[in-house]
């Protein structure tokens, strides 16, 4: 039909280890293979691009990994035919200042649209309208708090806010004729939503949203039809490629094919594998399994109860590395001593900087209020 669009979303792109190599070549048909024609059959192809595209050897003060790649993934992703990259994620501020202005620049000397980021509260915040023949299409994309995010005049992603999403996503809707929210947050290597997430997809629903889509968690999630609208609550990595990781849930994902006009919206699940075998990504060659677990991940958050069972059972898997994360000691002659400025504090600024964002970000509060309510029951 001439009076439909399709677009294609996909998950975290992290042009890093193998794949860097083929970016500095810029063998973009190795790494997006039988892909290709699927990334170009749509009329807006959208990534999320994982990492800054830097030179800068100055990193952040942030706990977890630094991560970046050279500014040369920007031609192959748009040699391959996205048009817009996704930035609101916790690696865009990674390398500071310098690595977010580099990897807009790489950008915008590619064509290449971008959204979730920026110098400022104000530009990470804006809304990106796209027209798209008949029709305007408006993207809007947050990330959960962490070291990346912006505030105020600090560069970086746009945050989750509930207050603020909801006003930008209603902004949206009197302005567009599809209004696609993609958030990156989540528990990592959880291939499903924790109740709170689900309540936040469905308050961006009715908020305006008409496509909710989420990534970050490094491995897929099912999805439900709320109200009419699609939430796709992880759509896995896209490309990521990781020794210690490899044939692991880590290197299984899907793209999400949307197909709109004014009277409804479509949607196909495009599953593939990255990274295993080979750098880059190839479509599955048995969609069986893949069919399957999608079903049972579905019943999984049609239904409430089961859904809070399955993230308590997330919790207790969780608990001693998050229970390490808060314990520093108990001793009461320690802490005489340095009530009293004999002896200093124990903790590192690397140990503050991680309780910082254990109580910051939204994912893993989650899961500190969880298993220290049950110790407290």
């Amino acid at each position: 039909m001439n009076n439909e669009i399709k677009l294609l979303i996909t998950g975290d792109f992290c042009p890093v280890n193998r794949v860097n190599n083929l970016a500095i070549s810029g063998d973009y048909i190795t790494v997006f293979n039988d892909l290709l024609p699927i990334i170009r059959r749509s009329d807006l192809s959208i990534t999320n691009l994982e990492c800054p595209l830097t030179t800068t050897q100055k990193r952040i003060v942030k706990t977890g990994p630094h991560l970046k790649a050279e500014r040369s993934a920007a031609k192959m992703i748009a040699d391959a035919g996205f048009k817009l990259v996704t930035l609101a994620n916790n690696h865009i501020l990674d390398y500071g200042l310098d690595g977010l202005k580099s990897t807009i620049q790489a950008c915008e000397e590619h064509s290449i649209h971008f959204v979730g980021a920026g110098l400022d509260y104000i530009s990470a915040r804006a809304v990106k309208y796209l027209q798209i023949k008949e029709y305007v299409v408006a993207i809007l994309n947050f990330a959960e708090n962490e070291f990346s995010t912006s505030n105020d005049k600090n560069p970086g992603a746009n945050p989750f806010n509930p207050f603020d999403n909801y006003y930008d996503i209603q902004e949206a809707k009197k302005n567009a004729d599809l209004v696609i929210v993609l958030f990156h947050g989540g528990h990592e290597m959880f291939n499903l939503p924790s109740p709170r997430i689900k309540k936040t997809f469905r308050f961006y629903a009715d908020a305006g949203a008409d496509v909710i889509l989420s990534h970050h968690t490094h491995c897929y999630s099912g999805y439900e039809i709320y109200g009419g609208v699609p939430i796709f609550y992880g759509l896995g990595n896209f490309i990521f490629d990781k020794k210690s990781k490899i044939n692991s849930e880590w290197n299984y994902g899907y793209a999400v094919e949307v197909i709109f006009n004014k009277v409804t919206i479509n949607y196909n699940l495009i599953p593939y594998e990255q990274c295993n075998d080979r750098a880059g990504v190839s479509l599955l060659t048995n969609n069986i399994p893949f069919e399957k677990n999608i079903e049972h991940l579905n019943s999984i958050i049609k239904d409430d109860e089961l859904l809070h069972y399955e993230f308590q059972q997330y919790c207790v898997r969780v608990k001693k590395m998050y229970f390490s994360y808060l314990e520093p000691h108990s001793i009461s002659f320690i802490r005489y001593l340095q009530n009293r400025a004999i002896l200093p504090s124990i903790l590192s600024k690397s140990k503050r900087n991680l309780y910082l964002n254990l109580i910051r970000c939204e994912s893993h509060r989650d899961v500190i209020i969880e298993l220290l309510g049950n110790l407290n029951s």
